[in-house]
């Protein structure tokens, strides 16, 4: 009971964090769900799982604000939700530890991007075809790398909806819609490799979807485009600390 208890204060409250910018928070339950005595591939799947139910909550706020940006966000949504089930497949052949690694250099970078980079206006609009490649390779990057890490892929989605010049509101809508599918994509391919606990599902699915579900009111009324890309700034930054920290420890 007390694992049941402590998951569901600490998922909800990292559920409704996270969901103001859209990203799931897998990559902290993961390790957080082992360190309670949760079996990895029964951590990795939950997690993703929470993701895909936390976020939809999330998008649904969204869509009623008029936050998401259909014409940018399918082609995202389709690559990332085709290639997380190979990442998933392929995670016990890669070392980890240079993804990692990769992945704590390119947070830093994201980073920056929301902290210190303006867009500036361009010259022309991006064609629809060029736009949906885009979309479509940053897509299936995160997917599978979100797969193959047991995260949900959202803090490489984002980054990339910033610089194509998204308001910071509808680039977290955006980017929430199209964690759902991945992360559910993601899950359905860990689920197929180890057991499930659906109590402890039933009771984090909960608090992840009631913690969403404030952070998204929160976002959508209480926050600016400036004060949520400084939070989603720093959140990155923390991530990739704690990345670091865990290869180096």
């Amino acid at each position: 009971m007390t694992l049941y208890l402590v998951s569901a204060l600490v998922v909800f409250v990292f559920s409704g964090v996270l969901s103001m910018a859209g990203l799931g928070a897998a990559f902290l339950f993961v390790p957080f769900f082992f360190y309670l005595g949760v079996p990895l591939p029964e951590a990795t799947s939950t997690a993703l799982l929470l993701n895909a139910v936390s976020l939809s909550f999330a998008a649904f706020t969204y869509w009623r604000a008029d936050l998401i940006d259909w014409r940018v966000g399918l082609p995202v949504a389709v690559t990332a939700v085709a290639l997380a089930p190979l990442g998933a497949r392929a995670t016990p052949y890669v070392d980890k530890s240079v993804l990692l690694a990769l992945f704590a250099a390119f947070l830093v970078f994201a980073g920056a991007m929301m902290l210190f980079f303006k867009p500036k206006p361009r010259d022309h609009e991006m064609s629809g075809a060029v736009e949906a490649g885009v979309g479509a390779g940053v897509g299936g990057v995160a997917g599978y790398l979100g797969g193959l890490l047991g995260v949900g892929g959202g803090n490489f989605i984002l980054p990339m909806f910033n610089w194509l010049g998204l308001d910071a509101k509808v680039a977290a809508g955006t980017t929430a819609v199209v964690v759902v599918f991945a992360s559910l994509s993601g899950f359905l391919g860990h689920a197929s490799m180890g057991g499930l606990d659906p109590a402890f599902i039933g009771v984090t699915a909960t608090a992840a979807a009631g913690g969403s579900l404030v952070g998204a009111h929160f976002m959508k009324t209480k926050l600016s485009s400036v004060q949520l890309k400084r939070i989603i700034g720093v959140m990155l930054w923390i991530i990739a600390a704690k990345m670091i920290l865990d290869l180096i420890t």
